[in-house]
């Protein structure tokens, strides 16, 4: 969504007062080829850095005891060293570059193109904003879904090796990947799409219109408080970079942490989907190679640990998705500028 034609580039903080926001950067705007090498590059460090936090998750998830994050990651280090910690980052790695290449295209190209016409409908500056990114994080999820499903079923069988729960060895995603295909045939690489369409979909849509709004409020209370009213009426404050990038990370985290939380009980529920074997004894049921469904899992879960076992893992999930989404955002828009076409039109 270009801010020149669609979005105001000043945000009145109150009648008196004036923030001037960067300048957003349209589709359009971005030399492509730059945008996804540096993407790649960018975010496969923002991975490195989160995922044993995702290791830690998924661990909690498919465990049947109620050992806190911290004594679950202890024991992974003390049993499987370090790596344990690092189990299937590899393939994780592999499938995320295409799938995070298809999300950003899919992102940016709806963004752009539901921000113009929610505008030229008639709808509010603020509506449109909401309505855009909402939109966007919905289409972005389901088309990234189709190439991340495969990688996250994968992924996870290698991160919960030496689980109770796991019955098969995987010496890495390649043997990972010929396994699943050979006892579950194709669909066992999409284990849990449904779910993970109803978990991530809803989850990114609800995000990015949080987002936002959120970033909208905050920025409301930045020149609130920054903006400096003196004797000649209003003062103008153009952020610096600084506090440009403080205020999305605050919003994305934010938002990240309210999608955690109503998201938990799907995310449960497709992991286990994911991660459990056929011939596990809570979900064979006679039903020969057929995995376990939706049903079957929830009764499990709530044999084991009642309502609440569908939040289990809910604070590394919390503190996973709202470190990945301050970095995310944060890495994101200064990936944006970076692959900018005219770099020196930019307000900074």
């Amino acid at each position: 969504m270009n801010l020149s034609t669609v979005e105001e580039d000043d945000y009145e903080s109150s009648s008196d007062q004036v923030v001037h926001k960067p300048e957003e950067i349209d589709w359009q705007m971005l030399d492509k080829s730059k945008f996804f090498i540096l993407g790649a590059g960018l975010f496969s460090c923002v991975s490195a850095t989160l995922y044993p936090v995702v290791v830690l998750k998924t661990r909690q998830q498919v465990s049947s005891s109620h050992l806190s994050s911290f004594k679950t990651a202890i024991s992974i280090i003390r049993y499987e060293g370090f790596r344990g910690l690092y189990r299937g980052f590899g393939t994780s790695l592999i499938g995320t570059i295409p799938a995070r290449a298809v999300y950003m295209t899919a992102l940016e190209v709806t963004k752009s193109k539901v921000g113009t016409s929610t505008v030229k409908l008639g709808f509010p500056e603020p509506t449109a904003a909401a309505i855009a990114n909402a939109t966007a994080g919905l289409t972005a999820a389901l088309a990234a879904q189709v190439i991340w499903t495969p990688i996250d079923v994968v992924s996870q069988r290698l991160m919960v090796q030496g689980n109770q729960f796991r019955s098969c060895r995987y010496m890495n995603g390649i043997d990972a990947f010929r396994k699943i295909l050979n006892t579950d045939g194709p669909r066992g690489l999409y284990r849990g799409f449904g779910i993970s369409v109803m978990t991530y979909a809803p989850s990114n849509a609800v995000w990015w219109a949080s987002y936002s709004v959120v970033q909208r409020l905050v920025w409301g209370g930045v020149g609130s408080y920054l903006c400096k009213k003196d004797d000649d009426g209003v003062v103008v404050m153009r952020p610096d970079s600084t506090t440009v990038m403080a205020v999305q990370g605050v919003s994305a985290a934010m938002a990240g942490g309210v999608s955690a939380l109503v998201t938990m009980p799907l995310d449960t529920i497709k992991t286990r989907l994911q991660v459990l074997d056929n011939n596990d004894d809570n979900n064979n049921n006679g039903n020969g190679r057929k995995g376990p469904t939706v049903g079957q899992t929830v009764r499990n879960l709530v044999r084991e640990g009642g309502w609440m076992a569908l939040y289990r893992g809910l604070g590394p999930r919390w503190a996973s998705m709202s470190m990945s989404a301050t970095t995310m955002i944060t890495t994101y828009e200064l990936l944006k500028r970076l692959s900018t076409k005219n770099q020196e039109n930019l307000i900074r």
